[in-house]
């Protein structure tokens, strides 16, 4: 199991992991704008070039983030991130994704993302976002 933060921006994704980059070094494991997504996202022209996710080691751990999609909530202060956990198994997955959202709730029900990943996200009890995924290795 890994723990990593994901930060959401408000159109300034890019310029920050530019910024991050510049002080942890290293190289970034993934960088995709919405415009790479699937056709039926529907983006914006406007939206097209806005960072859908990134990834950026920092040492034993990984920083992720993304703009906002023209979907999401607006941004305030102490919504723009969440905690992101890797489990092993589908089956992990699902027992942390009914824990955490126990007394919370659930805003993206676990399920098998385009990406090819199985996630999901929920807010618990405490007002904290979890993004809950697993490869999709058949267990």
């Amino acid at each position: 199991m890994s723990l990593s933060t994901y930060l959401t921006f408000d159109g300034n994704c890019r310029e920050a992991f530019e910024f991050y980059r510049s002080v942890f070094g290293g190289e970034y494991q993934t960088l995709s704008t919405f415009g790479e997504g699937p056709d039926d996202m529907q983006v914006p022209d406007a939206e097209r070039d806005k960072i859908m996710h990134v990834s950026l080691s920092v040492g034993d751990g990984v920083l992720m983030g993304s703009d906002r999609g023209p979907w999401g909530p607006p941004l305030v202060a102490g919504n723009n991130f969440s905690l992101s956990i890797e489990s092993e198994t589908r089956t992990a997955s699902d027992a942390l994704f009914a824990k955490l959202s126990a007394g919370g709730s659930a805003t993206m029900p676990m399920a098998d993302a385009f990406w090819g990943a199985y996630f999901g996200r929920c807010t618990d009890r405490f007002g904290i976002n979890w993004m809950v995924a697993c490869d999709p290795t058949p267990e």
